[in-house]
């Protein structure tokens, strides 16, 4: 029973810290996410509330984790633990039963599950966690209580900085089909023998004043007594959905630009506002000035938003921008870039770089080789993470040879007596 218990710990341990951590890494996918479930159940007031809860619930799971994890204190983690599963599994059950949400969200963008496969990975979980809860008393623990308190106190600490840090800037991972290297283009193709849609019709005839329902077997065409009335047709499989749907870049004058502009082989800025009404206003000055610049130095730039045309107009009036914008979908703004507004440059269709407006860049750091730039400007984010990386992993690895030692001191102890 032993081994049972310290393997579903394990497990659930490790997956309260996956989950923490994809949610941590992007807190406003988790916001969004959360706004899309309280539309859907009428919920609207709560949804002020959206983002405080995204970063309390990766903040709750990956401490939760990393305490099962390393067996600090049980009685409270694997009291959480419990009341987690309790809680999402029921829920689960009626997402996928009534799919107000095709995806749960529980993994964010990392791992994207249908809700029917959410509720049974849930099960499982449910599962293992009654095992470690029932025997969360019977664990024995060689751990002070300081070092618990400071495991939990490091566990809260590195969530809530990366949920900051992802906030303030941008996703530490993106695991978004838009991340920097992708090539939009690529992205919207479905591949030759990918799987359809597949759809059933249903159709409606009446006769003598009664309404009947036929599908595409039984229906009777042949019959002229029965008159037409009225069709349906519904989803009974999914096909294959390519990462990047739904984008395109139009407005009322020029109409559908997309391939126009994934096809430029010039560098292209791309300034992004899912509502331009919301658009920080701190960021206004450095817009100005990446648009003269670019403007200047033959540098094409336009704006993509799903603000309406007035408001497109009324904005590039005021502030005097030297570009047009377009309208895109809603959705696709929010996967493209967690920023109001955020800055894309684009080359042949590819994501080169990608800019919160809190870092956009000055203009003097534009010139020159904009591709040399942006893998300059990588390779040191790159670096700066490894570090992040090896020094929390040191952390980490300190506090599990602390955890062996004392374990084997208490044992060789206990040996003695």
């Amino acid at each position: 029973m032993k081994v049972v218990q310290f393997v579903s710990r394990l497990l659930v341990g490790l997956l309260f810290i996956f989950s923490g951590f994809v949610k941590a890494v992007d807190p406003m996918g988790s916001t969004f996410k959360f706004t899309d479930y309280f539309l859907a159940f009428g919920m609207d007031s709560f949804i002020d509330v959206a983002f405080p809860l995204a970063i309390i619930l990766s903040t709750l799971e990956f401490t939760v984790g990393l305490a099962l994890l390393f067996n600090a204190r049980m009685k409270i983690t694997a009291y959480l633990a419990l009341i987690f599963m309790l809680f999402f599994t029921p829920l689960t059950l009626i997402l996928a039963i009534t799919n107000p949400v095709t995806d749960c969200g529980c993994f964010g963008d990392a791992l994207v599950l249908t809700n029917w496969e959410t509720f049974g990975k849930n099960i499982i979980i449910l599962a293992l966690t009654l095992i470690v809860f029932s025997r969360r008393n019977k664990i024995e623990k060689q751990e002070t209580r300081l070092e618990q308190n400071l495991l939990i106190v490091f566990s809260l600490i590195v969530s809530i900085g990366i949920s900051t840090y992802s906030y303030r800037h941008l996703p530490l991972i993106d695991f978004r089909p838009y991340h920097i290297g992708a090539n939009i283009s690529d992205g919207m193709i479905i591949p030759e023998g990918a799987a359809s849609d597949e759809y059933k019709s249903f159709f409606k005839y009446e006769k003598a004043g009664e309404v009947k329902e036929f599908d595409e077997i039984n229906y009777p065409w042949q019959d002229t007594t029965w008159k037409f009335v009225d069709s349906e047709q519904i989803i009974i499989k999914e096909g294959y959905t390519p990462p990047i749907h739904d984008f395109t870049i139009s407005n009322e004058t020029e109409g559908d630009i997309t391939n126009q502009v994934l096809s430029n082989e010039d560098y292209i800025f791309i300034l992004v506002s899912k509502n331009l009404n919301k658009i920080n206003e701190s960021a206004l000055l450095k817009i100005k000035e990446i648009a003269y610049y670019s403007f200047s130095n033959n540098i094409t730039m336009i704006g993509l938003t799903a603000s309406g045309d007035d408001i497109m107009q009324d904005f590039k009036t005021t502030n005097e921008l030297p570009f047009e914008f377009y309208n895109t979908d809603e959705i696709q703004l929010k996967t493209i870039i967690r920023s109001n507004p955020g800055l894309l440059l684009l080359k042949k269709g590819t994501i080169l770089d990608k800019w919160h407006f809190r870092d956009f860049p000055n203009v003097e750091e534009l010139k020159g080789d904009l591709t040399a730039y942006s893998i300059t400007k990588h390779q040191t984010l790159n670096i700066n993470l490894f570090i992040i990386s090896i020094t929390s992993t040191l952390l980490l690895l300190l506090v599990l040879f602390s955890w062996i030692r004392i374990r084997f001191t208490g044992a060789k102890n206990r040996l003695r007596l």
